[in-house]
């Protein structure tokens, strides 16, 4: 007989992870469901094995054990009512706060509601009986992999959180027979710190990662600022990050160059603050690991690579992590300066679009205004460009929807009358939230820009997941010939009758020709409502066009290995080299 575990990945992780975090007693129950658990588990002497046939008592048991041992205690049922019969224990567990993990196995969850015997819904549970609740995927890619990974950290995190309690792990298994895996995977292990404990000592290379973020205060800036110094770090940023200090790159442009090899500008470790970011390209100048600093202390593996939770504000995390005896260094920040200024001296000329109305324009919004971005390719065309650094800028990327972009610049502009309140939308957005401009509370301190190529040219971009349907995708999936299909009067007529000033431009003389009176620094009678005619073809070309002003013959062979082999191609050449 096989003294080894079994097969089912979210089994193993969960007792890698049961050892990573030092958890070795636990209290089995029998049953058929949770045999690929307690048979694993059985067998590795690690783990502390007790038994008992009835549920309830073995919930009171667990009880009794955590808080006389002072540590967590697992409790593994099977399916059917099983679980229910640990509610009075959990219920117990709650209030008095003991760690107990309550591992309850299940047949696959979507069986649940089609009367297959012995499947019952646990997908919720009552709220004084648990601090926190997961069901685990199957596991049958990377994908689920992840996510068990990160649900399973969540829950034995949460067994200790505030105070701690009962958490509650709902475990489906395939009733696998196959006991021969003699290595647990290598499983990240995630760790919690507060304001209070001691903190992990940060070592390698740094970089700080904002994402959408509130305005940051001059005290917050000079702590960002002093923590770079002390530990030679910089500070990627896009326009919702709202940091503009020493070492702040708005580092969009390089990060997007497709055939340029940045990796010797990447961290070690990046310090993620802020919320939702919309700057896909810089997402690529993430680290191997990232420590995620918010007051709300929650796991948000962004990137993949979370390692360590700072649940405390911002300015306690970094001045807790600057030395200031150390001699001040900016080396990095010149590192990755000198590369995005090469960019830069290259730009090229590129078609009338999105991206060449903002190199034109965003050097010249008015020092002092404020400018929302429609999201996606609005805010990443703007995002190759710096703002003034007087300029506040913003993205609904919260929610990352098309639906509220005029609406929200609206109600920001209610906040100050006498200050110049900017959009930079696409036409589908506009479209979508044009009843916005008819409020009787619109003031006269709006300056909107409309880029109308007819379409969501998001989806006819070069590097699109929908670009291979080339014009077939105009009919449905870019939803092309809507609103007028850029007729050249339905937006003025509709601007002007609500008492906007319209201008348009359909081609770069013609911006020109107009674009002062969009950036007018003071308010006039009449907001502005600004319309740019584009063509996707040309919005498609100017993006490739920035995307590849350097290359690196690496990078080039690399891409074109890709392309030949495919996704799936690459991930068995390196599986064969062991990558």
């Amino acid at each position: 007989m096989s003294r080894f575990y079994t097969d089912e990945k979210n089994v193993l992780i969960i007792i890698a992870l049961l050892k990573a975090n030092g958890i070795r007693k636990i209290i089995a129950s029998p049953g058929a469901t949770n045999v690929t658990f307690v048979g694993s588990v059985q067998n590795d002497p690690y783990f502390e094995v007790y038994s008992a046939v009835d549920e309830r008592s073995a919930a009171y048991m667990a009880c009794g054990l955590a808080h006389e041992a002072g540590e967590p205690v697992v409790i593994s049922c099977t399916g059917a009512t099983a679980s229910r019969n640990y509610l009075p224990a959990l219920t117990e567990a709650y209030y008095r706060k003991i760690p107990v993990l309550a591992i309850t196995s299940t047949q696959f969850v979507g069986k649940v509601g089609h009367h297959v015997a012995q499947v019952i819904d646990r997908s919720t549970q009552p709220n004084d009986t648990q601090r926190h609740s997961v069901t685990l995927p199957i596991v049958k890619d990377d994908d689920d992999f992840w996510e068990c990974e990160v649900k399973a950290n969540q829950a034995i995190l949460e067994l200790k959180r505030a105070g701690g309690g009962p958490v509650h792990i709902n475990l489906p298994t395939r009733y696998s027979r196959s006991y021969e895996t003699k290595t647990l995977p290598t499983c990240r292990v995630m760790n919690r710190f507060t304001a209070t404990g001691k903190l992990p000592e940060l070592k390698g290379r740094v970089a700080v990662f904002i994402g959408a973020h509130q305005e940051f205060t001059s005290a917050e800036t000079e702590a960002v600022d002093r923590f770079c110094a002390a530990n030679n770090a910089v500070v990627f940023c896009d326009h919702t990050s709202s940091f503009k200090g020493k070492y702040r790159l708005l580092y969009s442009l390089a990060a997007s160059q497709d055939q340029l090899d940045l990796g010797a500008d990447k961290p070690d470790v990046t310090i993620h603050i802020g919320e939702v970011t919309g700057d896909y390209a810089s997402v690529a100048m993430v680290g191997k690991e990232v420590w995620r600093v918010s007051e709300d202390g929650e796991i948000r593996d962004t990137f993949r690579k979370l390692r360590y939770v700072f649940e405390m504000n911002e300015m306690t995390f970094f001045e807790r992590y600057t030395d200031q005896s150390k001699e001040p260094s900016d080396q990095y920040l010149q590192q990755c300066q000198v590369r995005l200024e090469g960019i830069r001296r290259e730009f090229p000329e590129i078609p009338f679009s999105n991206i060449w109305v903002a190199s034109r324009t965003a050097h010249q919004i008015p020092e002092g205004s404020v400018i929302h971005f429609g999201i996606l390719n609005s805010l990443r065309c703007w995002n190759f460009f710096e703002l003034p650094a007087s300029v506040t800028s913003i993205s609904n990327v919260g929610g990352f929807g098309i639906d509220g972009g005029l609406s929200s610049l609206l109600g920001a502009s209610l906040a100050n009358p006498s200050k110049l309140y900017f959009g930079i939308i696409g036409d589908l957005a506009f479209f979508y939230d044009m009843n916005a401009l008819g409020n009787r509370h619109a003031g006269n301190n709006l300056r909107i820009m409309v880029v109308n190529n007819g379409k969501g040219t998001e989806f006819r971009q070069y590097n699109h997941v929908a670009a291979h349907f080339g014009e077939q995708a105009d009919e449905f999936i870019a939803a092309s010939g809507h609103y007028g299909n850029k007729s050249p009067n339905l937006i003025k007529h509709y601007a002007q009758d609500l008492g906007f000033k319209y201008i348009s431009a359909s081609s770069k003389e013609e911006f020109d020709s107009v674009c002062s009176e969009f950036l007018a620094k003071n308010a006039g009678e009449k907001s502005v409502v600004f319309e740019i005619f584009t063509e996707s073809e040309e919005e498609s070309r100017a993006l490739e066009m920035v995307r590849n002003i350097k290359r690196d013959h690496k990078k080039v062979a690399k891409n074109a290995a890709k392309l030949l082999l495919g996704d799936r191609g690459v991930k068995s050449i390196k599986k064969i080299l062991g990558k």
